[in-house]
């Protein structure tokens, strides 16, 4: 589906093993919740990882990049609940990234998404990007097994805030494309062609990982309000 907003925030992480179940009602009950109740915030998706990693990848949708930056927001960073203070220490390897998105094309949101990070070459992004929005991307919704795709890319530097200081530093996104579909097999195969030498690295592509995931729950602004 069309993501709702012109910014979003993008996360990929791991979580110890032992602390999966707790961090999962924690995420559905309270987090998911608390996030969503600050204005801006449009709705948030976890995904659980089928193939590669990290374990968990987290897509809040938002009404622009001034809602990452914005005092309601920076107030919840600041001031975490007790849970999740309890949460934040069992954090691993937290990619976040606070994102323009580019372009987001398809209706509807299938079951399975593969992950792409990349960096770009300096001298290839704008035709890199000409090719995505314009040939590439546009195209996938129509594809058999395919719903949707999302180009994303990092546009400000978050702040560290005391949950932040709790979990460690976060490392930050470059470039990001999500593709979802109905048919696991279809997004991998589709995906996995991006990600070959033919793919994405012949257009001027590096620093590129690849990870394949399961829809687990969302979560939708109006919903909280409701």
């Amino acid at each position: 589906m069309p993501l709702l907003g012109s910014a979003a925030m993008l996360l990929s992480f791991d979580i110890e093993a032992a602390a999966i179940e707790e961090h999962d009602r924690w995420h559905t009950h309270e987090h998911l919740p608390e996030r969503l109740s600050i204005p801006g915030f449009r709705r948030g998706t976890r995904w659980i990882s089928t193939a590669g990693d990290p374990r968990y990848m987290v897509l809040y949708e938002v009404d622009s990049l001034e809602t990452l930056a914005s005092q309601a927001y920076l107030a919840r960073l600041n001031n975490p609940t007790p849970w999740t203070q309890r949460m934040m220490p069992h954090y691993r390897g937290m990619n976040r990234g606070l994102c323009a998105v580019l372009g987001s094309f398809g209706f509807g949101q299938g079951g399975a998404a593969a992950l792409i990070h990349f960096s770009p070459e300096t001298s290839s992004t704008s035709q890199l990007n000409s090719w995505l929005l314009e040939d590439a991307l546009p195209a996938i919704p129509g594809l058999a097994g395919l719903g949707s795709a999302h180009l994303l890319q990092g546009a400000q530097v978050a702040a560290m805030t005391n949950e932040q200081r709790i979990r460690g530093a976060d490392r930050g996104v470059d470039s990001a494309l999500i593709i979802t579909g109905y048919d696991e097999e279809a997004v991998t195969a589709y995906a996995g062609g991006l990600c070959t030498a033919h793919g994405l690295p012949s257009r001027g592509v590096e620093a590129l990982t690849c990870a394949f995931y399961r829809y687990a729950y969302s979560l939708a602004a109006t919903e909280v309000d409701a």
